[in-house]
């Protein structure tokens, strides 16, 4: 029988996921938070969060790592999970994530995406991150496939990393900074379903290089390696 480990809190970056919300928090493991970090939704995101039983936090500025690290602040369990809030991917996935943490089997874990049904990951946005994990390969030796949105660790040394890219960069850097500080990061597969509504960064070329040309700048940072 799996136990569900406790004291976690989920940060899920929010902005406009009426209709994805539902989907995604009835399946949060039982005895974990919920954090739906509000980035600017005009769609009643943060009341529909807060009705569901969530802690709603709120971050005016616009930005996935500003939603991401304003998660990780407000969070006060000892470990601390990210997932995506648009219903592609399935936040009780990362109960073995968590186990691996707490084990100390590893200090940081990632979903590899696998996607599932037409939809699921658009050819470019596949693309641009098949790029970067090369580009992640040649700067941190890591032969990792993915630089995906689900991810586990424990918050206070993430918070000691000090990441500072607020933009699409935030997953990479988080990375790249645990790489050098010398963290034991490991990969597993996760089904990545269509999301629910229109990707804000992937669901276009436009965004998609948005997205690298942030992530880039990342690695060629050498504050990115502190």
């Amino acid at each position: 029988m799996t136990t569900t480990p406790s004291d976690v809190d989920v940060v899920l970056p929010c902005l406009n996921e009426a209709k994805a919300l539902p989907w995604v928090l009835e399946r949060i493991p039982p005895g974990w938070r919920a954090l739906v970090v509000d980035n600017g939704s005009t769609d009643g995101s943060a009341h529909i969060a807060d009705a569901l039983g969530a802690t709603v936090v709120h971050e005016p500025r616009r930005g996935f790592g500003a939603a991401c690290h304003a998660g990780l602040v407000a969070a006060a369990a000892d470990v601390v999970c990210f997932c995506d809030c648009d219903a592609s991917l399935d936040p009780s996935l990362l109960v073995p994530f968590v186990g691996e943490i707490l084990n100390g089997e590893a200090d940081l874990v990632l979903g590899r995406r696998r996607p599932q049904g037409r939809g699921a990951w658009p050819p470019h946005a596949r693309a641009g991150n098949l790029a970067l994990a090369r580009m992640l390969r040649r700067r941190t030796g890591l032969r990792l496939h993915d630089l995906g949105p689900l991810r586990a660790a424990r918050r206070k040394p993430l918070l000691d990393l000090d990441l500072t890219d607020r933009r699409s960069g935030y997953p990479l850097q988080m990375v790249v900074r645990a790489a050098d500080a010398g963290w034991r990061i490991t990969e597993h597969d996760v089904p990545y379903l269509p999301r629910t509504g229109a990707s804000k960064v992937t669901g276009t070329w436009r965004g998609t290089w948005q997205a690298v040309r942030d992530m880039s700048r990342v690695l060629a940072d050498g504050r990115a390696a502190r």
